[in-house]
């Protein structure tokens, strides 16, 4: 069984992970005002993932034979200047997740959770992914410019994720 240290700890990762899964909502539902579906649609599946992160942590407590206890979630942001900005705070907002569970491993640690050490590192991994993938993005963002031939370009090639 963990501590009850750990347990609480990760009890705040699931309302991270919650309001990753908000916050994307959000950004999804800012590109359909706009109109743009691809755009929308890969933040759609974003807070998909995010919303699986949480229930993984979720079962993992359980399994553990911890208490899963749930706390509201903050109203995300739900307007921004441009596309490349929802980008960045996207990336601000999973550097941040980064640092947490990176906290939580080091707690993990201090605390001999060999169990915790382990199935932290499945988050580690995916940290790294998830921030390439925005940097990828922000990066194509910045070469594009203002093209607006090349925004929806972009938007048709995000529709196909899936």
């Amino acid at each position: 069984m963990m501590t009850q240290t750990m347990i609480d700890t990760f009890n705040e990762q699931i309302n991270r992970e919650l309001y990753s899964a908000y916050l994307y909502t959000s950004m999804e539902h800012w590109f359909m005002k706009k109109g743009l579906k691809g755009f929308a649609n890969w933040f759609k599946v974003q807070a998909g993932e995010e919303l699986t992160h949480a229930r993984k942590i979720m079962d993992y407590i359980n399994d553990r034979g911890g208490r899963i206890r749930l706390k509201a979630i903050a109203m995300p942001d739900c307007d921004w200047q441009n596309i490349l900005s929802v980008f960045e705070n996207s990336l601000s907002h999973e550097e941040y997740v980064t640092s947490e569970i990176n906290r939580i491993s080091e707690l993990a640690e201090e605390e001999k959770d060999k169990a915790s050490e382990i199935f932290l590192q499945w988050f580690i991994t995916e940290q790294i992914e998830e921030e390439n993938s925005i940097n990828n993005i922000i990066d194509a963002l910045r070469m594009i410019g203002n093209s607006v031939v090349a925004t929806f370009d972009m938007d048709r090639e995000l529709l196909q994720r899936s």
